[in-house]
């Protein structure tokens, strides 16, 4: 992923409204951060798959593929990528099966773009200290411990 601010946060957005996801990854990038842009869930599989990002900002209906099922499978594979779904169609029934499936957070569009970065840091910063603490465990020998605190942070949200 290209572009990258001083925390080194990978992002990806995923939308298949092509000037929405274009001038929102522009506004991020106004506020120091980089972002990669796929338009549909095939791609944005494709692009996880070479290099794994730590936000996802993903919609819901997209064809092909749709945002439901990118979630699952993304979370599935790399669980420790956090995902914000971000939706204009999103109903009380899908934020509930989002968070199930592992989903950071959950917003309607339209969103102010600073509440958005501001969700984009704090997943990141919940994902860097899940991982230190699960390192911390690893390298004292608590391999067990430190594969409940990545499972648990999983389940989570």
């Amino acid at each position: 992923m290209a572009d990258k601010d001083k925390d080194n946060i990978k992002i990806l957005l995923v939308d298949d409204e092509q000037e929405f996801v274009k001038t929102l990854s522009e506004r991020i990038k106004m506020r120091e951060l980089g972002t990669e842009i796929a338009h549909d869930g095939e791609q944005a599989l494709e692009i996880v798959n070479k290099e794994v990002p730590d936000v996802m900002v993903l919609d819901l209906r997209m064809p092909g593929i749709d945002g439901m099922e990118v979630l699952q499978r993304v979370k599935k594979a790399y669980p420790e990528v956090q995902v914000i779904i971000l939706t204009g169609h999103g109903s009380d029934r899908d934020e509930e099966e989002a968070r199930r499936l592992g989903a950071f957070e959950y917003l309607q569009k339209p969103v102010e773009v600073d509440t958005l970065v501001n969700k984009i840091r704090r997943a990141y910063r919940q994902k860097v200290e899940a991982s230190m603490m699960a390192g911390t465990f690893a390298e004292a020998g608590e391999f067990d411990t430190a594969r409940q605190m990545l499972d648990k942070d999983k389940k989570k949200k």
